[in-house]
C-alpha cells in the first residue's frame, strides 16, 4: 500500500505531539507510544495499492504548486465509535482542491481506499488508534479544547510494504528523494 500524506509545520506538529503525550500520560491510548521513525502527525489524502507510472512526478508538481496550505483543527472525535481518536480538520477550498487534484492523479491506481475518496473523506490528524468511544469525554479534556491553526508544508508517501517514506515534493536537483527510515 502507498499513501499520499500532508505533513505539518514544526509548530503544528509540536501541538499534535503534545496532545499525544498528554493522552499517554493520562493512561489513554496514544500515538506517542508508536516509536517507528516514520510516525509523525499527517493528513492522509489517499491510499492505493501502488502508484501508476509517473504518479510520483505528477504528485510532486501538484504539491510544489499548492503548498503550503493553512489548516485549522476542529473537534476531537472517535471515528466509527471504536476506531481512531482524531482531531478533525476544517476543510477549506484550498485543501479540498488539493485533495481532488491528488485523486485526479491517482484515478488509474489499483486498490483505491474508498474512505479517502472526495465524497467520503473525513480530514483529520490521528491521536490514537483503536480508541473506545466511552473514553471520548476524558480524551477531549486531556487533549485540550483549543482549535490550533497551522500549515501543511510538505507531502510524502508511506510504503506499507517496506515501511519507508518518500517525499512527494521536488528535491533541488531533480526528482523526489527516497528516505529509508526502518
Amino acid at each position: 500500500m502507498r499513501t499520499v500524506e500532508l505533513v505539518c509545520s514544526v509548530e503544528l506538529e509540536t501541538e499534535v505531539r503534545a496532545a499525544w503525550e498528554r493522552l499517554a500520560a493520562a493512561g489513554l491510548p496514544s500515538l506517542a507510544r508508536n516509536h517507528h521513525p516514520t510516525n509523525r502527525p499527517h493528513l492522509t489524502l489517499a491510499a492505493v495499492d501502488d502508484f501508476p507510472p509517473g504518479a510520483e512526478h505528477r504528485l510532486a508538481e501538484v504539491f510544489d504548486s499548492a503548498l503550503p496550505v493553512p489548516v485549522t483543527l476542529d473537534r476531537v472525535v472517535v471515528l466509527d465509535g471504536s476506531a481512531p481518536l482524531v482531531w478533525l480538520i476544517r476543510p477549506t477550498p484550498p485543501l479540498t482542491a488539493l485533495h481532488a487534484a491528488v485523486w485526479d492523479v491517482l484515478a488509474e491506481a489499483e486498490g483505491q481506499r474508498p474512505w479517502h475518496a472526495p465524497d467520503a473523506w473525513v480530514p483529520h490528524l490521528s491521536l490514537a488508534l483503536r480508541f473506545r468511544d466511552a473514553d471520548l469525554r476524558r480524551a477531549r479534556a486531556v487533549a485540550g479544547g483549543q482549535r490550533p491553526t497551522g500549515v501543511f508544508v510538505a507531502a510524502r508517501s508511506y510504503d506499507g510494504t517496506d515501511r519507508t517514506v518518500t517525499p512527494l515534493t521536488r528535491a533541488r536537483q531533480g526528482g523526489p528523494l527516497r528516505l529509508d527510515l526502518k
